[in-house]
């Protein structure tokens, strides 16, 4: 059993998956409360399922990816039995966590994207440091950058760690703090290893867009 907040067919919107049809399930639960959370409804509200139905309701909509997704997913151990099995049924998996919680029991098939919190988003000290360790060729990083000192942190961070020159790096522009050619401009001057990420859900299915 799982407490699932929702399940949900769209365009993926982040991660080197972005454009891809997916079932998105996201989980009910989450131990942080970053300060530009925009799925605050997932922190609590969300039904019990049981893993047939969960695997049935992803299956009608004919999807190959499927992304698990929260709150932290990891909260709940169940978690990992949903993605062997989904692995296990051919579907190309990911998984959106903090790196709060362990990924040492995540299925290897799965692509890991570790949601590194940066200084701006009030929980920069919840990353498990041995996650780096445990981390696979196909990990991905990610950051979200609400300012300068969230870019400058990000980059030691990186540096210190390594991770340019093992895992992909995404830096994504805090949606209504910093712009895309700020954060662009600024990728380009320090001559950062990392790749410019666009939150494209967030465009596709704006109010400005709905409708044409």
């Amino acid at each position: 059993m799982l407490k699932i907040n929702e399940i949900f067919y769209s365009i993926q919107g982040e991660s080197t998956y972005v454009g891809c049809p997916t079932v998105f399930v996201r989980l009910t639960a989450c131990n942080l409360r970053c300060t530009y959370c925009d799925t605050k409804y997932s922190y609590f509200e969300g039904e019990m399922q049981e893993l047939d139905s969960l695997l049935k309701e992803i299956a009608s909509h004919k999807a190959s990816h499927v992304c698990i997704t929260g709150g932290e997913p990891l909260l709940q151990k169940e978690v990992h039995t949903l993605m062997s099995v989904l692995c296990d049924q051919g579907y190309k998996v990911s998984l959106e966590t903090s790196g709060s919680k362990s990924i040492e029991l995540v299925d290897p098939r799965v692509k890991i994207i570790l949601d590194v919190k940066t200084p701006d988003s009030g929980a920069a000290d919840s990353f498990i440091m041995d996650n780096i360790r445990f981390s696979t060729p196909g990990t991905e990083y990610k950051f979200v950058i609400c300012s300068e000192k969230d870019l400058d942190w990000s980059e030691e961070f990186c540096r210190q760690h390594k991770l340019f020159e093992k895992f992909d790096v995404l830096y994504s522009p805090s949606y209504g703090q910093v712009s895309e050619r700020w954060l662009a401009e600024k990728i380009l001057q320090k001559n950062s290893s990392a790749r410019l990420q666009l939150q494209l859900h967030k465009y596709i299915w704006s109010s400005e867009t709905r409708g044409v």
